[in-house]
């Protein structure tokens, strides 16, 4: 089992388990999603995030302990990874270095939608000189606007400018994009590959849960061997 951090206080179970269906349709893995609390807008610059780092630290415990074999920090700014990483004894990714680690490994330039004006540091730390323009759709300024109507819209507007500056990989710079599933559409519409940081993320977690014969196996998925 896969635990999931969201880390926006969210009460729509539809929208808290969004990430999890992904794991498990595309990677067959069980998934475990919580949320941390009192921060119904997230993280969305410095301030949110020093805030969420101590909820997030303390929900990847409580996670681990409760028998999850991977620790999946679902935001693009992966925050706490590195302390996550030094408080439980099993394997944990960010969303924002893994995907702009599959970014990389797909070549070519890359823009990143973002909800921020600049490139989240994990990101821009893989890529460097890769990232050719950061974007962020008209009036997005935190995630749950892109829950609101015509976000989407303005999502493939923005996708639309990175490529017309250059851009032939799209990376979200926040998974709210994968909650709302606008990758099919920006695909068809602009032609290009778009890397969803959350399929990135648990890409990375199949691979590192199934290569470590020290982890314990999945007791809801005990067919998966250790190879």
């Amino acid at each position: 089992m896969i635990g999931i951090i969201r880390v926006l206080t969210i009460d729509d179970a539809e929208i808290l388990q969004a990430h999890g269906r992904l794991l498990e349709k595309e990677y067959g893995l069980p998934t475990l999603s919580r949320c941390i609390p009192d921060q119904p807008r997230g993280i969305y610059d410095e301030a949110t995030e020093a805030l969420a780092r101590p909820k997030i630290i303390a929900l990847a415990q409580q996670m681990a302990a409760e028998g999850c074999r991977g620790i999946l920090i679902s935001c693009a700014a992966d925050p706490a990874l590195d302390e996550v990483r030094a408080e439980v004894p099993v394997p944990v990714v960010g969303a924002g270095s893994a995907g702009a680690a599959v970014a990389l490994a797909l070549g070519g330039r890359v823009g990143v939608l973002s909800i921020t004006p600049d490139v989240p540091a994990p990101i821009a730390r893989v890529l460097g000189d890769r990232v050719v323009a950061v974007a962020r759709p008209q009036g997005v300024t935190n995630t749950t606007h892109l829950l609101e109507p015509g976000a989407r819209d303005r999502a493939v507007d923005a996708a639309r400018g990175l490529v017309q500056q250059g851009a032939d990989v799209i990376l979200f710079g926040c998974t709210g994009f994968v909650t709302v599933g606008v990758a099919p559409r920006i695909r068809a519409e602009l032609g290009v590959p778009v890397v969803d940081p959350v399929l990135a993320a648990g890409l990375i977690l199949r691979y590192a849960t199934d290569t470590n014969p020290a982890l314990p196996r999945d007791p809801l998925n005990p067919q998966r061997s250790v190879r």
